[in-house]
């Protein structure tokens, strides 16, 4: 199983579909999930960390696994089939392990929530990954500009 983030959420602009990207945390492999708006909205709430008045679905979850003393250890994108993933919610109780088959958004969503590790297994992320490489010059643009923002007071206080 490969960890990754929620590295950005974009819209398709033929689809018009939203889209979430999983970003591999030890590597620069990219997992585009094509979502819906709602799950869209669902997950930058969980992103921002947004607190709202009354819980919607994804918060309510959160809370009765809570309230019923339901650890979330991990969600996982495990297959994809007719261009459909699947995911699942890996649960304990009482030391007792089960998982529960979700759909990735809902799942991203609630493990945002609960600040639960995300991961996609190899599989998926070898079939249907992609990676985002930056040639030597677009590199060399970013660091000038990286530099020229930088704050002279700043230089020396970061180790590399």
């Amino acid at each position: 199983m490969i960890e990754v983030k929620v590295s950005a959420l974009a819209i398709d602009q033929v689809t018009k579909t939203p889209i979430v990207f999983l970003k591999e945390v030890d590597g620069d492999m990219f997992l585009p999930i094509w979502i819906g708006p709602y799950e869209a909205d669902a997950i930058a709430r969980g992103l921002e960390k947004e607190k709202l008045p009354r819980p919607f679905t994804h918060d309510l979850i959160k809370n009765i696994l809570n309230g019923f003393n339901i650890n979330m250890l991990k969600i996982v994108v495990n297959k994809i089939e007719n261009e459909t993933y699947y995911a699942t919610l890996v649960l304990e109780k009482n030391g007792e392990l089960f998982e529960v088959d979700a759909r990735p958004s809902d799942s991203i969503a609630i493990a945002l929530r609960m600040n639960i590790p995300l991961y996609v297994e190899d599989d998926v992320m070898k079939k249907n990954g992609t990676s985002i490489e930056l040639d030597s010059e677009i590199k060399k643009k970013a660091l000038k500009e990286h530099l020229k923002n930088l704050d002279l007071e700043n230089f020396g206080k970061y180790k590399l």
